[in-house]
């Protein structure tokens, strides 16, 4: 099935679970996801599976399981998405806004008309490092108890797929405005990144042994803007031309 092409948002959204310790809450996850009509399940570098832990506490969602697409960085389970959510239990610097689990859950059903999106929930004990939180579009937070906000991975899953369904059997998205252009997906915007880390070291503007910030500034950047394939092409067009030798006038 082409996902890209299906008239059910739901079925654009991954959810991706990354360095995931305990298989149960894998297992837990799935069925979390099948209940409310996600099917999409990536694993970046789990602990333990397949595991039949997992097969259990999956209690009949196991077809989840046993199509979950198993990677061993974050960067290639984001390949190809327009929207990526970080789900975080505390505010991060130098990210973008945080938005709480509803509105969200509205921003990306809304782009999954534009591609796929994807929701990423971090390791139990630790949950997502600053540099996955930084991959990401915006970081997302559930309004639990600010006292006792820790949460089960398996049952932040299941809030987060509770509010895509809800927000998905609502009135449809406004319509787009005019001229608005495809948005970039993830792996475009890191080659941008990089394209613009290369140019800032070659010009001199960035010392490599001392970078400073300028690399997470510019991802924030982008993720703020929600660039487009358009404006990645202009922008690399423009760094290449900066790049080239300056021709001596005659």
């Amino acid at each position: 099935m082409d996902h890209g092409l299906s008239l059910d948002p739901l079925e654009r959204v991954r959810v991706v679970l990354s360095h995931a310790s305990h298989p149960g809450n894998i297992g837990g996850a799935a069925r979390a996801m099948k209940t409310m009509g996600l099917s999409r399940l990536w694993l970046v570098s789990p602990r333990h599976f397949p595991s039949d832990e997992a097969i259990a506490r999956a209690s009949g969602a196991e077809d989840v399981l046993v199509h979950a697409c198993v990677t061993d960085s974050l960067a290639k389970a984001l390949d190809g998405c327009v929207l990526v959510a970080a789900v975080t239990a505390r505010r991060r610097e130098l990210s973008t806004p945080t938005r709480w689990a509803r509105d969200a859950a509205a921003e990306l059903v809304a782009a999954s008309r534009q591609g796929e999106v994807a929701l990423v929930f971090g390791n139990e004990t630790s949950g997502l490092s600053n540099d996955e939180v930084a991959l990401c579009h915006m970081p997302v937070m559930i309004p639990a108890n600010p006292a006792y906000s820790s949460l089960n991975l398996a049952s932040a899953v299941q809030i987060l797929a509770y509010e895509l369904r809800q927000a998905a059997a609502a009135p449809g998205a406004p319509p787009p405005v005019a001229g608005e252009g495809q948005p970039a997906p993830h792996e475009d915007v890191e080659r941008l990144v990089a394209h613009f880390e290369r140019a800032s070291i070659g010009s001199g503007f960035l010392d490599p042994a001392s970078p400073k910030r300028l690399i997470p500034r510019l991802r924030r950047l982008f993720a703020r803007a929600r660039i487009e394939r358009e404006e990645v092409a202009i922008l690399r067009g423009i760094l290449s031309a900066l790049e080239q030798p300056q021709r001596k006038p005659d």
